[in-house]
């Protein structure tokens, strides 16, 4: 099954991963602020995620995994 992983360390919350997921199961965390001050990226619905590694293209700063 398809997953992602959010490098919290790494993600400074831009967006954009939430903005290019197709089937739109990725959100900014709000419960969560790094120690960058960020809301990081999180996958909301694990098993809608078909594994298209949008999300991780986009990432300018390479904070996401893709899973397959």
């Amino acid at each position: 099954m398809p997953k992602i992983e959010v490098d919290d360390s790494y993600c400074k919350g831009c967006g954009l991963c939430v903005d290019f997921c197709p089937q739109g199961i990725i959100e900014l965390d709000q419960d969560v602020i790094t120690a960058k001050g960020c809301h990081p990226a999180r996958l909301v619905d694990e098993n809608k995620c078909t594994g298209c590694a949008n999300c991780a293209t986009m990432c300018p700063d390479v904070a996401i995994k893709v899973w397959r």
